[in-house]
Formats: structure tokens, C-alpha cells, sequence
């Protein structure tokens, strides 16, 4: 027993054998609290409708906060006074943070993508002056694919600060197209020339509400119409354009002429 005890009191360092053994056996229970624990939070984490990435974040923010505290236990088991380890981490972490003031800014505005979920990969959207397609949303910055083929890196504190369109998360969108006519054509034939080529464009559907046509504004030379229609989402440039086209012809058949600006001079002979 003597012996025993005078093993454990051998001096390494600064420390004894039996702090040392103390330590040791405080870590390992630890690590297998955090182990435990890890394996709780994925199981309830798997349960939540998490963006993987912010799942990510979240587990590893965790297990670092547990891994400080396990430090922090085991060093106060050495007889090491915790408090200053404590004030030189947050010296350093201050200074850390002044110096990634930016990249943080952007951490947190991923994070606040990640929850808030104004959009997700494959979208098409708008934000800060950029529209296209999402490719991913990091920690950092969103990555975009524009129309003409060309990615862009948005950094996530300007799209968080940005009004953000998302043109892609419903399934239904409406076209509207404004048309301008003749004073000379009668309302009612521009009108179903207009609802005439909605419904020979095929592409269109009646809900939730049905085509619509009308005058918009009385204008200088001309009288301004709009058309609305809802399509499905996918097809919505494919209908828009053929509307576009099929307006054309449904006029030509009925005899409607698109004006433009013009100005009548006439000659008074003196």
C-alpha cells in the first residue's frame, strides 16, 4: 500500500503520478459522456427538417464547446488554475474575431440562410443585383449561375441585407403583358383578341384564376391593355413568349393595329 501510495505521489514535472492517473480517468469519462451525448443530438437533429449544412454546423459547434469544457475539467484535475486558460482563449478568440470580422459577418449570414430558407439549390432567384440559378449556399458566400451561363459568388452578408425574389418556390406564376392599340379598334375586339391568343398559346391555365384582359391606360396614341394569365412555373418563359408571338397574329386576323408613338402635323394654308 505504501508503495502504491509513493507511486502515486512520484512527482513528472510539476505534476504527481496520481494527478496525472486522475486526469486520465476524468478525460476518458468525459469523452465518453461526449460520445453519448453526440450521439443523442444526431438522433434528435435527424428528427428536425435541418438543411444539412447548418446540421453540420450546429454538431460541430457542439462538440467543440464540449471538448472546451472536458479541457477545461481535466486541467482543474491537474491542479491548474482554469481562470487564466479561460482569459488567455478569450483574448485570443477577441482578437481572432477583429481580425475575421468579414468572414463572421458571413457566417452568420449563412447561418440565417440556412434557417430561414428564403431559397433553395436550384431556385431561380434575385438578390443584390444578381438573378440565376442556385447552385449551393456555404458559410461563406451562395454560389449563382447566371442565364448566360457565367457563376457568380455572392458573399451571404449582402444577400441577407438584399431584397431577395425568389421567382422558382411556387408552382403556379402569372404572365402579364402590357399591349398597346388603335383608338380605332373597339374595346371588346382587342379584348378577345387578346383572351384568343391566351387560349390558342395552350399553355395556360385557369387557376386559380382564369385569363384576364383590360384596358390599363388611355395614352397619347394609343390605348394600353393588359393581359394576365397564370402557367406553371417551369413553362413560364416558354409561355411567355409564345403569348407574345401569338398577340401578333390574333391582331393581323382581326384587323387591330399595335401603334406606336406618333405625331399628326397639319398644313393650314393662309
Amino acid at each position: 500500500m505504501d508503495k502504491l501510495q509513493s507511486i502515486l505521489n512520484y512527482s513528472v514535472g510539476s505534476f504527481t503520478v496520481g494527478k496525472i492517473l486522475e486526469a486520465v480517468i476524468v478525460f476518458v469519462i468525459c469523452y465518453l459522456l461526449i460520445r453519448i451525448i453526440m450521439k443523442v443530438l444526431e438522433r434528435v437533429l435527424g428528427k428536425i427538417s435541418l438543411d444539412a449544412t447548418l446540421r453540420k454546423i450546429i454538431t460541430a459547434a457542439i462538440k467543440f464547446i464540449l471538448y472546451f469544457i472536458t479541457a477545461i475539467i481535466v486541467i482543474d484535475t491537474l491542479g491548474v488554475s482554469a481562470t487564466s486558460l479561460v482569459a488567455a482563449f478569450s483574448v485570443v478568440g477577441l482578437a481572432a474575431s477583429l481580425a475575421v470580422q468579414d468572414s463572421l459577418s458571413n457566417l452568420a449570414s449563412g447561418i440565417m440562410i440556412l434557417v430561414a430558407k428564403p431559397f433553395k439549390i436550384g431556385d431561380f432567384v434575385e438578390a443584390d443585383e444578381v438573378t440565376g440559378t442556385v447552385m449551393m449556399t456555404g458559410l461563406i458566400h451562395t454560389r449563382i449561375k447566371a442565364i448566360d451561363n457565367k457563376v457568380i459568388y455572392v458573399p451571404n452578408s449582402k444577400i441577407i441585407a438584399a431584397k431577395i425574389v425568389n421567382y422558382t418556390s411556387q408552382e403556379k406564376r402569372r404572365v402579364d403583358i402590357e399591349i398597346s392599340a388603335s383608338y380605332d379598334a373597339p374595346i371588346e375586339n382587342v379584348r378577345k383578341a387578346l383572351l384568343d391568343a391566351v387560349k390558342n398559346t395552350g399553355m395556360f391555365l385557369d387557376e386559380p384564376e382564369k385569363p384576364f384582359a383590360a384596358v390599363l391606360s388611355y395614352d397619347d396614341s394609343s390605348i394600353k391593355y393588359v393581359v394576365r394569365a397564370w402557367v406553371e412555373t417551369p413553362k413560364y418563359w416558354d409561355a411567355h413568349f409564345a403569348l407574345m408571338e401569338r398577340i401578333k397574329t390574333e391582331f393581323d386576323n382581326a384587323g387591330i393595329e399595335m401603334t406606336y408613338n406618333h405625331l399628326n402635323v397639319h398644313l393650314i394654308d393662309k
